[in-house]
């Protein structure tokens, strides 16, 4: 029987995950394709962050509780994707100012999953975006038909998490991710994986 919480079934990573506290908040928006995949690393986010919420996608029903925090005045919402009027990962480091809480909204999709989410919902293209610029190559390669530059869900919330300057955070989650990574294959193939 699969772990609850990890979701593995013959290596349980949950002794690796971190307990972190953040000053920033996460909602990973799943596409209902990506759910239940065991290739799926947002769930080591929302595991990790108690302040990470995690809320599906679909077409016809809107997130009413996404919805409600982000129209709250004590909340600045950004959401991570790339678009024509984008600000920068490191603009939005050098000019941070306001005292509203921080929400980012990650897109836990395939890119062409977020892309459909993004052009079938008018209020997430209300939303301002923040493209992660300068960042490490991905170590992410679980799934075919990658493209390059791009990063995982996991790796993105880590590089949201240095940007905001919490390099422990990011650490502490990279350290887990690592851990994901290596068992996988074994995870993957039915047995146990030994060091």
């Amino acid at each position: 029987m699969s772990c609850s919480i990890c979701g593995f079934t013959y290596n349980c990573i949950c002794s690796h995950q971190p307990s972190l506290t953040s000053h920033i908040e996460f909602a990973l928006l799943y596409h209902e394709n990506e759910q239940k995949k065991l290739t799926n690393t947002g769930k080591l986010i929302t595991n990790s962050l108690p302040n990470a919420r995690a809320y599906l996608w679909q077409r016809k029903e809107l997130p009413t509780a996404l919805l409600e925090k982000i129209a709250r005045d004590d909340t600045e919402t950004w959401l991570l994707f790339p678009s024509t009027e984008n600000t920068l990962s490191t603009e939005y480091a050098n000019a941070k100012t306001s005292s509203k809480k921080q929400l980012f909204i990650l897109l836990d999709a395939t890119w062409q999953e977020a892309k459909k989410m993004v052009n079938k919902s008018p209020w997430l293209q209300e939303l301002p975006c923040l493209y992660l610029e300068s960042v490490d190559t991905s170590s992410y390669h679980l799934r075919r038909n990658q493209s390059e530059g791009n990063l995982c869900t996991c790796e993105a919330g880590m590089e949201i998490l240095k940007m905001v300057k919490e390099p422990e955070n990011a650490q502490a989650l990279n350290l887990y991710y690592e851990r994901f990574l290596t068992v996988f294959q074994a995870e993957r193939s039915g047995h146990l994986y030994v060091e």
